[in-house]
């Protein structure tokens, strides 16, 4: 699985704008269609909510794949 480790310096991203930051997603569109979709877990048990607070320690996996590490 690659791993890529994205940096904030706020308390927290929304998952879906997290996609959009990390390049996972073109467009909000296209993170929401991913996250409805179900091909999206958060700290390993899937995600349905877009608006899910990643917060520095958080980790979502894109279809098992692509992981994002919120640093």
């Amino acid at each position: 699985m690659e791993t890529h480790e994205i940096k904030i310096n706020t308390e927290f991203i929304k998952l879906q704008d997290l996609l959009k930051f990390a390049g996972a997603a073109e467009t909000g569109g296209g993170a929401k269609r991913i996250i409805q979709e179900g091909r999206v877990t958060v700290n390993g048990e899937p995600c349905a909510m877009r608006g899910k607070k990643m917060r520095p320690g958080d980790r979502c996996a894109i279809d098992g794949e692509t992981e994002l590490a919120v640093v």
